[in-house]
């Protein structure tokens, strides 16, 4: 233990220098709980390629008169057992705003939802992926009232500045004002707001706050929390003068919780959420000491820019410019979440006319358009608010019939990638967009958060000729054969290929076991040849496509593709 507490020292003194050390460095070990003994661990990798992750809301199912976390269980348990390990449910405790990203209790699962029991039996089942939302609480939270009546512990808890502080370099991703004046005992101030007023930022400068933290994150492990989504994180340290998105405390303070989690009898891991440019992501590796996985924010803006064009060469250079993974990092592929799909990661990728196509094509698909305001005072498109299947309706030429077969495309070629893929559950079942709830809430996320009948659902996915059946059923599938896949294992190497334009190709290889997958996706709406001799498939061995067991019977020559088809192609030996 003295080894453990002297690494934790040593982050503290970075974050906290004048604070007293060592017997801070055993409180953050107590506080997450270091030392404890807990039944064996269900996880021993970090991963694998079996895994792959649903992300959802906790009440997306409804079942009248059944807590919506049963329901979920049930969905899961019945349809998708067999395909996936892990789920992430969105935050599922008492909120007042932003569909639970304000937090009013860190401690309490909504009684809406169920309870922690119900948490508990799905964590014993999948790896279960929860957020700590550590940016910020709600303003309706104990602390901010204890805030409001000059208590401890909250009036030391809550960030504040002075309206004449330098404020101009702050990062926003939201068009409001940054402070947010508030009557207290003590008099009025200026309460940090990065998001909106309802959701108060935390003042990690102080030591006392940090610990509160790490004591959540032990009580969720011991709930059954194995993956940690640290949102917003980007924001936590704060200071006038700055642009407050960054900063190197911010850092220290994740590679902080890391050991902490690599020193946890459970597998732990940690992935941070920074919808930001995808050098400012990559970041959040450090030295192969911070994050264990970054989201592959980048991917949903360039995958939907190539499938509505027709052209692969953004996604190509983001691709071959991806640094290799170090140890124990990985990526987190998606391509849809309940958010909407970010531009921020696309700055320096997309030229302004590539973005500007972007939203004129999806804005005819429905799509609404959030906006931040850059540190310039303009406001300027941050997300386009629309499902992932509704995007991709058609091409920059307008909505054709190959909706289903593009966003499979997209599927396909997301969980190729060297990562966890991550499969939003409107994405799985082919969700389109909800202009009712839009309306309802005025809202442009809620476009994407519908809430589903479980029954109804359950008639479609037995329909197989319902787009839901279609696309689940698909994806589905092709999970399936991946599992059985050394080489999309997340640690296996990835090549980009090279092919003709409208195609976008890579090599993915096991080096232990030898296996090779070349992954290749048809961009366009035509069936297209493609060369096997530009491919360089080793003529000595027999190759298989594991998504349509066609035979590769001539190395050398044509394969067509239909319509945004996906190929895998692997030795013989491998697709049994």
């Amino acid at each position: 233990m003295k080894e453990k507490q002297k690494i934790i020292t040593r982050h503290l003194e970075y974050i906290y220098p004048d604070a007293d050390l060592t017997p801070l460095a055993k409180r953050c070990l107590d506080a997450f709980g270091v030392g404890k003994k807990n039944a064996k661990p269900r996880f021993s990798a970090l991963w694998d390629q079996k895994d792959a992750v649903m992300i959802t809301y906790g009440d997306t199912f409804v079942i009248e008169g059944e807590k919506p976390l049963r329901t979920l269980k049930h969905f899961l348990d019945t349809y998708l057992k067999d395909s996936l390990t892990g789920v992430h449910i969105l935050p599922f405790f008492p909120y007042t705003s932003d569909d639970g990203f304000a937090v009013q209790d860190y401690d309490q699962v909504r009684p809406d939802l169920g309870n922690w029991e119900d948490i508990e039996k799905i964590a014993k089942d999948y790896r279960f992926m929860g957020d700590l939302v550590v940016n910020h609480a709600s303003g309706s939270h104990k602390w901010f009232k204890e805030f409001e009546d000059a208590q401890e512990p909250g009036k030391r808890y809550i960030k504040t500045a002075q309206p004449d502080d330098d404020l101009s370099h702050v990062v926003r991703p939201r068009p409001f004002a940054l402070l947010r004046p508030t009557v207290t005992k003590e008099g009025t101030k200026y309460v940090w707001c990065t998001f909106s007023h309802d959701q108060v930022d935390l003042n990690f400068s102080n030591p006392d706050l940090l610990v509160e933290m790490l004591a959540i994150m032990g009580r969720y492990i011991d709930h059954g929390v194995r993956i940690f989504r640290l949102d917003a994180v980007a924001f936590l340290w704060k200071e006038a003068g700055t642009s407050s998105i960054h900063l190197p405390q911010t850092h220290e303070i994740v590679k902080l919780m890391r050991s902490l989690s690599d020193m946890r009898d459970e597998t732990i891991i940690l992935i941070t959420e920074t919808n930001v440019p995808n050098h400012e992501n990559l970041q959040y590796f450090g030295n192969g000491n911070e994050a264990h996985v970054v989201y592959n924010f980048s991917l949903p803006p360039l995958l939907l820019h190539a499938l509505l064009t027709g052209r692969s060469e953004h996604l190509r250079h983001w691709a071959s410019s991806m640094p290799p993974l170090q140890n124990g990092c990985t990526y987190l592929n998606f391509t849809a979440s309940h958010d909407g799909i970010g531009l921020r990661p696309v700055d320096g990728l997309l030229s302004q006319n590539d973005i500007d196509l972007l939203l004129n094509t999806v804005e005819v698909f429905g799509a609404q358009v959030t906006t931040r305001t850059s540190r310039e005072g303009v406001e300027k498109p941050y997300e386009m608010n629309i499902t992932y299947f509704d995007a991709l309706k058609g091409t920059i030429q307008g909505a054709d019939h190959l909706q289903v077969e593009r966003f499979v495309a997209s599927q396909s070629v997301m969980m190729s990638l060297q990562g966890i893929p991550a499969f939003y559950v409107h994405s799985l079942l082919g969700t389109p967009n909800d202009y009712e709830k839009l309306k309802q809430t005025q809202h442009n996320r809620s476009i994407n958060r519908s809430q589903l009948d479980f029954d109804e659902t359950a008639t479609k996915l037995a329909d197989q000729h319902s787009s839901t059946a279609r696309v689940f059923n698909e994806i589905r599938r092709r999970l399936n054969i991946r599992i059985n896949q050394a080489a999309f294992h997340p640690d296996a190497t990835q090549y980009l290929m090279q092919p003709q334009s409208g195609f976008f190709g890579f090599i993915r290889q096991h080096k232990g076991q030898g296996q090779f997958i070349y992954s290749v996706t048809n961009l366009q709406k035509t069936d297209r040849p493609l060369s096997l001799f530009d491919l360089n498939l080793d003529k000595n061995e027999n190759w298989v496509d594991l998504i349509t067991d066609q035979d590769i019977t001539d190395p050398i020559g044509d394969l067509i593709f239909s319509p945004y088809q996906t190929v895998w192609l692997t030795q013989q030996q491998f697709a049994n």
